[in-house]
Formats: structure tokens, C-alpha cells, sequence
């Protein structure tokens, strides 16, 4: 099942930073960035259950969204992305692994709309946060909160404050190579807790670090009360 958004046509940054990569994203995440440890610490953190309703903000190819599902049979998974190409992955791998998923083409920002009447628990996203630019951060943050009931979660995956040197410099020579210094740098620096409690949200804590070949993932939380 899928459908579209009025944001159809708006530029994007494609999974792999450019196009012509997006048929290698699945393994270049896989080798690179340790990715089978972070997200399944991931899917223990957002705890899924058949009683969630669980909306995934740039779902690209449906890793997640096949973790989630299989981890709790019977949930309700919905998957926002723009770009078509990816959704097309995303809606094959989804149905090899006989999970059920709402596809939908559209951004981030607009996933208060896009999930309105969906009585959405928990917001999941992964890898995508440091692809776009600062004011798309913090509205897709606020999106994310509006779309949310009292109590309902978010959870994040995504490239964040790099606190080594050793981890500076790998994800200065993968990540900001490819995906460019002006998006990725205020998350190299740590901006992440800070836009996510100034949508709104509380209790706000990044619950894992993951250094990777790529510099360090960090896995947050946080509630909308």
C-alpha cells in the first residue's frame, strides 16, 4: 500500500548522498557502519509491540521497518520517504519479508498531515536526520512532536556529536564527503538533543553511542508529554 504527497517534485538528498549510489546503500550501511549492532539496540529501545502504531521519518529501503515488524508481529508500521526510488525497495524487501507496511512519498516535515488519523505511538528514524539542512531538522522534529499523542515516543538513529578525533575524522572522510559539510556539521557538533527539546519534546536522552568506520552513531530517545 502506498500513496503520495503534495511535496512530490521538492528537491531531496538521496540515501547515499547522490543517486547513481542508491543501489549500493543497503550494503554500504551493512559493511560500514556496524549496522546489524545498532539497529537491533534500536528496535529493543523503541520496544515494539502489536498495539503500536509505529511511523518510520525517512524510511529509505525499509531496513528498519522489516526489523520493527518482524520483532512484533501485527504492528502497524508506516514509512515516509520522498524519494519514489527507494520506496520501490523499500515496498519489495517489506513484502519478501511478509511485513505489512503503509508506504507513503513525502517528507519529514510534513508528517503531522501525513499521519493525521493514523493514532501514530512512536516515531522511529535512522540515518536521516543528518542528511538535511538545519531548518528541515527542526521541522521535521516539530512534525514529529505534533504527530504524536501524550506520551508517545521518538526514537533516533543518526550520525551525532563526534567525540574523538579518531571519529571526527572517519566521518569527515564518508559521511560529510558525500553528504556535505553544511547539513552534517551541526550533528558532528552535538545539535541533535538540543532541536529535539526545542520541538518539544522531554526527557530527552541518548541512550548508546556506536563508534563506526563512518564516526560515531547515537541512539536517542525521547518522550512527548
Amino acid at each position: 500500500m502506498s500513496s503520495r504527497s503534495e511535496s512530490e517534485g521538492a528537491p531531496f538528498t538521496p540515501a547515499a548522498g547522490v543517486h547513481w549510489l542508491t543501489p549500493f546503500y543497503d550494503l554500504g550501511v551493512a559493511v560500514l557502519t556496524r549496522e546489524s549492532h545498532w539497529r537491533n539496540r534500536l528496535v529493543a529501545q523503541v520496544r515494539p509491540s502489536p498495539d503500536d502504531v509505529i511511523a518510520d521519518l525517512g524510511c529509505g529501503t525499509g531496513s528498519l521497518l522489516v526489523k520493527l515488524g518482524m520483532a512484533a508481529r501485527g504492528v502497524k508500521l508506516v514509512g515516509i520517504d520522498p524519494d519514489p526510488t527507494v520506496l520501490d525497495r523499500a515496498r519489495a524487501k517489506t513484502r519478501r519479508a511478509g511485513v505489512a507496511v503503509d508506504l507513503i512519498e513525502g517528507f519529514a516535515r510534513d508528517a503531522s498531515s501525513l499521519l493525521r488519523g493514523r493514532a501514530v505511538t512512536k516515531i522511529v528514524s535512522s540515518l536521516v536526520f543528518h542528511q538535511v539542512p538545519l531548518s528541515e531538522k527542526s521541522a521535521a522534529l516539530g512534525a514529529a512532536y505534533e504527530a504524536l499523542p501524550s506520551g508517545g515516543e521518538l526514537h533516533i538513529a543518526d550520525y551525532g556529536l563526534q567525540r574523538t578525533k579518531l571519529m571526527r575524522r572517519l566521518f569527515r572522510a564518508t559521511v560529510q564527503n558525500l553528504d556535505g559539510m553544511e547539513n552534517t556539521e551541526p550533528q558532528a557538533r552535538g545539535v541533535l538533543p538540543e532541536l529535539i527539546r526545542s520541538a518539544g519534546f522531554s526527557e530527552v536522552v541518548e541512550v548508546e553511542v556506536v563508534p563506526t568506520s563512518t564516526g560515531s552513531i547515537s541512539l536517542i530517545r525521547a518522550l512527548r508529554l
